[in-house]
């Protein structure tokens, strides 16, 4: 269904009963809400939860931002390199506000929050931003933006970035897709080559935003100064993380835990820049223990 949320237009998926307790996801860089698995969905539901599922600006089927043009990401990668400041044509904490507009929209005070790469970055500025509006706070395959910790290779950052010469080729656009997935995906559980390929042409149908996903990467490379601020997160927090990330790696959950007091950590051998099935009963536990702690 379609809201109105931040004064845009948002795609949300709510189910669950209403007096459950609500739990917002919030997906990564160019994902959809789909990306959050119907399986993964359906195991909260049965802890208790109300799942709360949307599509991020520029992503999805909510509203599309291709007014403000399409950044240089090249350029914006080096100025990130250099540390210098980066312009986007919207913030990451715009992106949260957004997430705060949703539970408006559903009439809700309060939310356990759980977000996965850019959306765990999100999540972060839910927390910072609105604190008496967090029950607790899920971070999945995360950072804090800080520019000390290590990340992608070349190799990974290069995949990321390419692009078919043909955008509007649905084949070369779904193969680049599957070798980006294949590439930062989990080692120990790697998705069977059809069940992943049909994924991908569910997800490319239902839509495919190339520009959105730049506009949002370069959010990303603009949020510098989130890592210094989060020591004033107080609600109970779990950090996941695969050891096998090679988008995210490691050291990046290691440095959010030392910067959110009271965080857990949770590292999972073998686990990649994905959410396995194999996974989702420990990402369920995670979440119901976390939640548990808020009371």
């Amino acid at each position: 269904m379609q809201i109105s949320a931040n004064g845009i237009a948002i795609e949300v998926d709510d189910q669950g009963p209403p007096w459950a307790e609500p739990l917002l996801m919030i997906m990564g860089l160019g994902m959809q809400l789909t990306a959050w698995p119907e399986g993964l969905v359906q195991q909260l539901l049965a802890q208790g939860f109300r799942v709360i599922r949307f599509d991020n600006r520029d992503a999805g089927l909510s509203q599309a931002f291709d007014q403000l043009g399409v950044p240089n990401i090249g350029l914006a990668s080096v100025q990130h390199l250099l540390h210098l400041p980066v312009r986007s044509p919207y913030s990451l904490t715009d992106m949260a506000r957004d997430a705060l507009g949703v539970l408006d929209a559903l009439g809700l005070q309060k939310a356990h929050v759980c977000g996965a790469s850019m959306g765990g970055m999100i999540a972060q500025h839910v927390a910072l931003l609105a604190p008496e509006r967090l029950k607790s706070l899920s971070l999945i395959m995360t950072n804090s933006g800080a520019r000390s910790v290590p990340g992608p290779s070349m190799r990974v950052r290069s995949a990321l970035l390419r692009r078919p010469p043909n955008p509007k080729d649905f084949a070369a656009v779904m193969e680049r897709t599957y070798q980006l997935f294949r590439l930062i995906g989990s080692p120990a559980y790697p998705a069977p080559e059809a069940e992943l390929r049909e994924r991908i042409k569910a997800y490319l149908r239902r839509s495919n935003r190339p520009h959105g996903l730049l506009r949002q990467l370069a959010a990303i490379a603009a949020d510098t100064h989130r890592a210094g601020q989060l020591g004033r997160i107080k609600a109970p927090t779990l950090i996941i993380h695969g050891e096998s990330d090679p988008l995210i790696p490691v050291p990046a959950a290691h440095d959010l835990a030392r910067r959110i007091p009271g965080a857990q950590l949770d590292l999972i051998s073998g686990m990649g820049h994905d959410l396995p099935e194999q996974l989702w009963p420990s990402f369920v536990g995670g979440i119901t223990r976390v939640a548990e702690l808020a009371g």
